[in-house]
């Protein structure tokens, strides 16, 4: 049986059942949802016996996409995503990578696309159309966006689309201009923190990652099940003023250059009088000159774009804390070095 959603995510749901549309792309930013309003929206689409708050939850259809074998549901993402959302692969992609012939891709491969984009076109088996769920959207490269663009313009009659993403402003303006936008709401913070002492985080630690995520619970908790605890996630910022890697070991490059960018933002909030968001003040080391830290975080905006690619991981994370503990210890004067990889 289905689990019920967050209660900010069935609000949502509800919503946009009520209104007509054969595609909607919901869009804010990472660790609201998303992905779980999405596929809310696609159970209730193929429901035997749908209500307007969404999917029954015990139907064969909704049991076939617990288990996802719908024969109607085609859910495109990255190969590393769906491996670990338990969605199947193609034969081929599966074989492939079982065999290390190549890695599982981080994008949405425009093979992929192309199956869609045949299943788009075949009768649905049980009767109820056809979905198409994208996530996330943003990691459909150019060619694999436009072997989705006509479909998406002149779909057949029973399909419908979702693209779920954390970053809009990186699809094809062909590719939003032919969708419904909705963007994501963000839940109070109460609720967030129900919700995650519910899903067996305590609820101290509820506080303490609800601020290492920005109020967003669906990275909230992500960060709750990653294995740290919030004690360290409190010591890494003087860590990393001290130069000290370990702070950030275990991390991949992505999810490295994301904590640096959140305390590169904390550290611009406390020189400029705000109140941190992702840190407590108190946990902070002191804010360096304004120049070394906008230097700083042009140069991790940069880092964020290659990130993904396969340097050597703990080189590559001594380089990002050299140059954090840098751009920490810079006077009014300092200077910021690129590092080398």
């Amino acid at each position: 049986m289905s689990v019920a959603p967050p209660p900010w995510i069935a609000r949502q749901r509800d919503r946009l059942l009520a209104q007509r549309g054969h595609a909607w792309l919901l869009h804010g930013p990472a660790g609201l949802g998303q992905y779980a309003l999405g596929l809310e929206l696609a159970r209730a689409w193929l429901c035997d016996a749908p209500t307007p708050q969404g999917a029954c939850g015990q139907c064969p259809s909704c049991h076939a996409i617990d288990v996802r074998t719908h024969a109607d549901l085609c859910v495109l993402m990255p190969e590393t995503g769906a491996l670990e959302l338990g969605w199947p692969l193609s034969e081929k992609a599966q074989a492939d990578i079982d065999d290390k012939k190549r890695k599982a891709s981080r994008e949405i491969r425009v093979e992929a696309m192309r199956d869609a984009v045949e299943f788009a076109q075949r009768t649905s088996s049980r009767g109820r159309g056809k979905v198409v769920l994208v996530y996330p959207a943003e990691q459909m490269n150019h060619v694999t966006a436009n072997a989705l663009l006509k479909t998406l313009e002149e779909p057949a009659g029973d399909v419908r689309f979702v693209l779920a993403t954390e970053a809009a402003h990186e699809l094809l303006p062909t590719i939003r201009s032919r969708c419904l936008a909705h963007a994501m709401a963000w839940p109070e913070p109460q609720q967030a923190r129900q919700w995650l002492t519910g899903q067996g985080v305590a609820q101290e630690a509820a506080e303490a990652w609800l601020r290492a995520a920005g109020g967003r619970p669906h990275e909230a908790l992500s960060l709750a099940q990653s294995g740290r605890s919030p004690a360290a996630w409190a010591l890494l910022p003087k860590a990393v003023a001290r130069g000290d890697a370990s702070a950030l070991a275990g991390l991949d490059g992505p999810q490295a250059v994301q904590v640096l960018q959140k305390l590169c933002h904390d550290l611009l909030a406390q020189h400029l009088g705000a109140a941190p968001r992702f840190f407590a003040p108190a946990d902070l080391p002191p804010a360096p000159a304004l120049s070394a830290l906008t230097r700083w975080s042009r140069a991790l905006v940069q880092h964020a774009r290659t990130a993904d690619h396969p340097f050597n991981a703990a080189l590559m994370l001594d380089a990002l804390v050299a140059q954090a503990h840098q751009a920490i210890n810079s006077g009014p004067r300092g200077g910021l070095a690129a590092p080398e990889r």
